[in-house]
């Protein structure tokens, strides 16, 4: 989130960001000159993560180790504690055609051995002789960048501490990704979205927008109200309007009390304070006899090009169906080019307003009478997020590509795949288990991500196991239903060494 900057940061922030052209162009031609990644996967966010939980989400950036493939590129991977050495060989070993010693030596982890729910940057910024040493692996400011999670003032003064652009959205532009800011952005772009009322605070306002958008819809039933800075549908809550005669205020008021929260532990007064502090949407709950939730993720590059990157339908859950667990790839083809075509606006709006890195939009599509997809935009993430990493392992580990136009993505040997992926393979029993076990599951019964097939399974967060019973995974096979399979045989098969773990 954007706080007050000093004149004097931003321009010397403005100054470095100008020298990721040169940077990109550079980067994008073949060449014996070594750069530099800083990967910072700091989550910043309202919610807090602690202990485990944090240091898995920020292990789930490790497919950025799959760069080290190339043999020129220095990566700088920081984390709050010191990553397990099982966990490092295991992403090494991954790397195709190359030496994993070699790899190894280009490979500079630092961590500030502080678990704490801080946000990670807030960590290093608070440790000037960690700066100092990550300032000292940078062997040429010129030939490197930071890669952020998300971008704040403090990844903003991160990269002007460590004297290095950041390859993503300036945090100024924060307002664009909130719920409200995207809605805006849609509206002026001529992408379809559900009818809705941005930019709200508190009770009156909330009774208002209810009012006025059943005023224009009078059989609307329900809506769903979401905070502009939330994520993975954390935020959300549904309201049922049914019962509701009319626009009278105390029916309205006391439904908004009924309210279901999308996180459990949620309470009415806690979400209006939140509400009132941080603003948010009011929105029609769309409905239909079939109704789907698929993404579109796009990255705009310094030299202002717009890249259409992958679609993929969200795997949801929650209390209403709203909170991300996981993603099948890519989006079914029916709707998949048609969502990617809405979200190119976004994209080129974007552009124009000098936005870099990668971001997300969400869908959901809904089959009409005539049998044809509806597709409605509801929101923007300007992050990184939950299809990222299952995305980039794939490309890197294949060297593919998504062609937008059709909806598939092919490797460069013309291999269509697909893949099935999770944060959030949970379960009590997996206490039991550690990631060496994990490793000898997948490897005796085959399913380790083959270079040769490139098919199988990439496993990920595994620092969560030990005290949670989490983990992810990214199951790779040459069709939906192969990869489904695969997942669904891998965790049949994890579930049952956890068992025997247990005895």
């Amino acid at each position: 989130m954007e706080h007050a900057a000093s004149p004097e940061l931003l321009s010397r922030f403005d100054a470095l960001q100008k020298n990721l052209v040169p940077l990109w162009e550079f980067i994008g031609k073949p060449t014996q000159e070594e750069h530099t990644i800083v990967v910072v996967p700091s989550l910043t966010l309202d919610s807090e993560f602690h202990g485990s939980e944090q240091q898995a989400y920020e292990e789930r950036f490790l497919f950025m180790l799959f760069l080290l493939q190339q043999p020129r590129v220095r990566m700088i991977y920081v984390t709050s504690m010191e990553i397990a050495s099982n966990i490092v060989e295991y992403y090494l070993d991954l790397l195709p055609a190359v030496v994993a010693g070699h790899a190894r030596k280009r490979l500079f982890l630092v961590a500030p051995q502080d678990s704490s729910s801080q946000p990670l940057t807030q960590k290093l910024l608070d440790r000037p002789r960690l700066l100092e040493h990550i300032r000292a692996l940078v062997r040429d400011e010129k030939r490197a960048h930071i890669v952020p999670y998300n971008t704040t003032d403090l990844e903003r003064e991160l990269s002007v501490r460590l004297g290095i652009p950041m390859y993503a959205a300036d945090p100024r532009f924060f307002a664009f990704g909130t719920k409200s800011g995207c809605r805006k952005i849609f509206a002026e772009e001529g992408v379809q979205h559900p009818l809705g009322i941005e930019n709200l605070r508190g009770v009156d306002d909330l009774i208002g927008a209810v009012q006025q958008m059943r005023s224009q819809k009078p059989a609307m039933q329900k809506i769903i109200l979401k905070l502009n800075d939330e994520v993975s549908g954390m935020g959300n809550a549904v309201v049922d309007l049914s019962g509701v005669d009319g626009n009278e205020r105390a029916a309205i008021e006391e439904k908004l009390r009924a309210m279901k929260f999308e996180l459990p532990s949620l309470k009415y007064d806690e979400y209006i304070a939140k509400f009132e502090k941080r603003g948010g949407i009011a929105e029609e709950y769309i409905t239909g006899q079939v109704i789907l939730s698929p993404s579109a993720q796009l990255r705009n590059t310094p030299l202002g090009e717009v890249e259409l990157l992958s679609t993929h339908d969200q795997i949801l859950g929650g209390p209403s169906g709203q909170s991300y667990l996981g993603c099948r790839f890519p989006a079914n083809v029916e709707y998949g080019p048609a969502i990617m075509r809405e979200a190119e606006k976004v994209g080129k709006r974007f552009a124009r307003e000098g936005i870099v890195g990668r971001y997300a939009m969400d869908f959901v599509v809904v089959k009409n009478d005539a049998g044809k997809w509806e597709p409605y935009a509801i929101e923007v993430n300007l992050r990184k997020g939950g299809t990222t990493h299952p995305f980039l392992t794939l490309q890197y580990l294949t060297d593919g590509k998504y062609h937008a136009n059709v909806g598939e993505f092919r490797t460069v040997r013309g291999q269509a795949k697909y893949y099935v992926a999770t944060d959030h393979q949970e379960s009590h029993a997996y206490r039991a288990l550690t990631p060496d076990d994990l490793f000898d599951v997948v490897s005796k019964n085959r399913s380790h991500f083959n270079h040769t097939t490139q098919t199988g399974v990439v496993l990920h967060m595994m620092s969560a196991l030990g005290d949670r019973g989490r983990f992810g995974m990214t199951a790779i096979a040459d069709s939906q239903n192969d990869a489904g399979a695969l997942f669904a045989r891998t965790v049949e098969l994890i579930d049952a060494e956890a068992l025997r773990a247990s005895e």
